[in-house]
């Protein structure tokens, strides 16, 4: 509970914006494209330090730097909470996300030496419970502070969460034996190559996925620049890292297929799940004017979902192989978003819960099979580095998949727009009929006849505009719903293990 407690506030900050980013663009004088930023910053610098995890645990104490991390976390918060600007958020947000990023590969360690092996589904049954439950909870805890306070909120109330956990793991976490503390005077090798490479990389990536949407991505040669820039890199990194002799990412660790299989399973999770949970608070209040709670609340039943799902899934993982949990998991998530994709400017409150419930519960089935197949074969010595680069995958994968929704609304949207304009014409027998109508409408309603007629026009561009809107959403709903499939043929390919046994 200790660990699962810094890894709930820090997995819920990458969600809990969500909901509030209109008013914070608002409020900050900044486009909603632009506040954007204010997730991905956060996925990206929290995805540089992920992978880290290991090295610095070798090089200050894994207690230490586990609440240093903590620390930064909840400072960063409250400087978030003051921010004046959109760019003092945004730096803030990289400082948060940099605190935030080893707590999860730490927190999985922890447990993962904690508790036996046959004991390792339950453990991260409850520590799924945070992680997977803090993104669904997220936007509506957001959405009801937004609404009721102010979005500053939803960043300061981490403030009493972080100094808890700190007086928690003072008191409760400790060093195991075998992690063998080293100095830089003791021959540690600090890899700046490799730290800087790495991080150019993501940085250049953000930039990438933030920028490309609106500067017409590679047709301008801003985002070329960066794209190339984020290639040479990232590809730049897996060899140093390969040839290096104290790596800061351990890539050799992906030799175990199992593990490697999991990781790329956990990239399309989370581009899934940070997607959709961007997605819908958007669609719900953009396209059918929701208030940020109203929109949080049809996201939380889906977490309970999940709360009463988890003991289930790590109870059942001793019975049966988890690539069939996952499969399982997969095919409900997906039938939930293609659900999503059916929706209609009509549907009402109770159709979008049930289409999030069944998200959630496939949701469910899926974290913690995938994460105890991927560390069931990992020795204990490397399990740093291995949950470093297991959620780092996931943070890309939320990252990418925020960029992609937005730029598929707005290409969609565009797309769709120019195929119904095509109906706006004077030929249109429809067309001209509704023409007739809305101007009717207009003059009962006590407008003078050749106003009536000029408001009418613009009655129904209006109405062809919030269509294109919502077939743009449902094209979104549905790409990540085949993508999701992508995860089966995965499975297969897994070595088959043991089921664990008690003793």
């Amino acid at each position: 509970m200790t660990v699962m407690l810094a890894t709930f506030m820090e997995v819920l900050d990458t969600s809990v914006a969500n909901v509030a980013l209109p008013h914070i663009a608002g409020n900050l004088s900044a486009g909603i494209d632009e506040s954007t930023w204010v997730l991905t910053s956060y996925l990206v610098s929290n995805a540089i330090i992920l992978p880290m995890g290991g090295w610095f645990s070798m090089l200050l104490g894994r207690k230490r730097f586990y609440m240093l991390c903590v620390a930064l976390f909840t400072v960063a918060s409250l400087m978030c909470g003051l921010a004046p600007t959109l760019g003092a958020l945004i730096v803030f947000r990289v400082l948060q996300g940099l605190g935030g990023g080893a707590l999860q590969p730490i927190s999985q360690a922890i447990l993962v030496e904690s508790f036996p092996r046959e004991k390792h589904g339950m453990a991260m049954a409850v520590y799924g419970m945070g992680v997977v439950v803090a993104p669904i909870i997220g936007p509506t805890l957001g959405g009801w502070l937004t609404d009721n306070y102010s979005w500053r909120w939803i960043f300061f109330i981490n403030l009493p969460v972080g100094l808890l956990s700190l007086l928690l793991t003072a008191w409760l976490v400790h060093d195991p034996p075998y992690l063998e503390r080293k100095s830089i005077a003791s021959g540690l090798k600090i890899d700046y190559a490799g730290f800087g490479l790495l991080a150019l990389g993501l940085g250049s990536l953000e930039v990438v996925l933030d920028e490309g949407q609106r500067k017409d991505w590679l047709g301008s040669n801003f985002i070329v620049t960066f794209a190339v820039i984020t290639v040479v890199c990232l590809v730049a990194v897996v060899f140093w890292e390969l040839w290096h002799e104290h790596p800061v990412i351990d890539f050799r660790i992906l030799k175990e297929r199992n593990y490697m299989l999991a990781t790329v399973s956990m990239l399309v999770l989370g581009f899934v799940l940070y997607g959709s949970t961007a997605l819908l608070p958007m669609f719900l209040q953009t396209m059918l004017g929701y208030t940020a709670l109203l929109s949080g609340l049809v996201l939380s039943p889906g977490g309970f979902a999940v709360i009463v799902c988890m003991p289930l899934v790590g109870t059942l993982l001793r019975r049966y192989q988890p690539r069939w949990l996952v499969i399982f998991g997969v095919l409900v998530c997906s039938a939930g978003m293609y659900e999503m994709s059916r929706f209609t400017l009509q549907i009402d409150f109770a159709t979008a819960v049930r289409s999030r419930i069944i998200q959630s519960l496939g949701m469910a089935f899926l974290f913690v099979p995938i994460s105890t197949a991927a560390f069931r074969n990992i020795p204990r010595e490397r399990t740093n580095y291995a949950t470093g680069l297991f959620n780092l995958a996931r943070n890309i994968g939320g990252s990418s998949g925020i960029a992609t929704v937005t730029t598929m609304l707005a290409r969609r949207s565009q797309f769709h727009q120019s195929v119904l304009v095509s109906h706006l014409t004077p030929l249109d027998l429809t067309y001209r009929e509704a023409l007739a109508r809305a101007g009717a409408m207009l003059q009962v309603r006590g407008g003078s006849a050749p106003d009536a007629a000029l408001q009418a026009h613009g009655l129904l561009y209006g109405t062809l505009q919030r269509e294109s809107s919502m077939l743009a959403f449902a094209d979104a709903f549905y790409l990540m719903s085949v993508l999701f499939l992508a995860v089966i043929p995965l499975m297969f390919l897994m070595k088959r293990s043991a089921v664990p046994k008690e003793p």
